[in-house]
């Protein structure tokens, strides 16, 4: 199993909206970065993966699991974009704030801090594991 970490403005998809599509799930479109449709190509149904609301909020709210492989992105008539599906699993139940990520030294390699500014983007085992430390969170079986 992959970890991965998917970036949304809440004004534009929120951590609501994702858990109102329940176990459907919702095609994780709009992507147009050729590394984060790449990581998508990557995936696995079952990989999970943090939701994390950016601009406003910059935090870890919840988890989601990886329910269709990667596909044509229909808001795009372009060949070249695939997304992924993705359904929501659980709520993380303290938000993780980007603050606390790059404040925490065991995450400074994380993409998050890197390269924040990609919307999909892998997370390893250990960097999941801590995050969902910091979140007083256990992960229930999906």
């Amino acid at each position: 199993m992959a970890y991965w970490l998917f970036k949304s403005e809440p004004s534009t998809w929120s951590w609501d909206q994702q858990k109102a599509k329940g176990d459907a799930g919702e095609e994780w479109d709009g992507v147009r970065n050729y590394q984060a449709r790449n990581f998508m190509r990557q995936m696995a149904l079952g990989d999970l993966g943090f939701f994390y609301h950016s601009q406003s909020e910059k935090a870890v709210v919840g988890i989601v699991e990886v329910c269709a492989l990667a596909h044509p992105d229909s808001t795009s008539d372009d060949d070249r974009w695939d997304c992924v599906d993705i359904k929501a699993v659980q709520d993380v139940a303290t938000h993780v704030t980007l603050d606390q990520i790059k404040a925490d030294p065991r995450l400074e390699d994380m993409v998050l801090v890197k390269n924040s500014r990609l919307s999909v983007q892998p997370v390893t085992k250990d960097e999941w594991t801590i995050v969902l430390a910091l979140g007083n969170t256990r992960l229930l079986a999906p």
